[in-house]
């Protein structure tokens, strides 16, 4: 599979566009990215869709169900909701849907906070693999990719984004 070209800023203005198409109007929405990727795509797609003060950033590490099998990342980013969840329409964003296991966490995590009247999610690519009922609502490619390999997203200091596959 390491032939295949992904452009993460042509993935992410597909992406960009069928939030922007399904969402506008929607009363109380807010944007919670998780940590890293997903929180770039929140922050580009919040400053789109003109949304402020209801951007959030979460950091699933203490929620996942298999953390104490794969031990903490090196650095654990505070999530940061600053916003009213109750009630609100939350798009829940990360860039690599893979096992559904990570948005499992981040759902555990916003209910923290309150009762969303909804929650949606939107992934830059989803890979299949899924080993919980997880599916998005919003993205931009489907790829297969091979045992041993994933996808890494990466954020330039301007902001632009590049996604590669990386081997095990």
């Amino acid at each position: 599979m390491s032939n295949l070209e992904l452009d993460a800023e042509a993935l992410y203005r597909t992406l960009s566009g069928q939030v922007k198409a399904a969402l506008a109007g929607v009363d109380r929405l807010a944007l919670v990215g998780i940590y890293s990727g997903g929180a770039w795509l929140a922050e580009r797609l919040a400053e789109e869709l003109q949304i402020e003060g209801r951007l959030g950033f979460i950091d699933v590490s203490f929620y996942r169900d298999d953390y104490a099998e794969k031990g903490l990342p090196a650095t654990v980013k505070p999530t940061q909701i600053s916003f009213e969840v109750e009630g609100a329409t939350i798009l829940l964003v990360d860039d690599v849907l893979y096992t559904g296991r990570t948005t499992r966490a981040a759902i555990n995590e916003l209910f923290d906070y309150g009762r969303p009247a909804r929650i949606l999610l939107a992934a830059l690519v989803d890979r299949g693999g899924r080993e919980l009922p997880i599916a998005a609502d919003f993205v931009a490619a489907t790829v297969e990719l091979e045992a041993g390999e994933s996808l890494l997203l990466q954020r330039a200091d301007e902001g632009s984004l590049t996604l590669s596959i990386q081997h095990a």
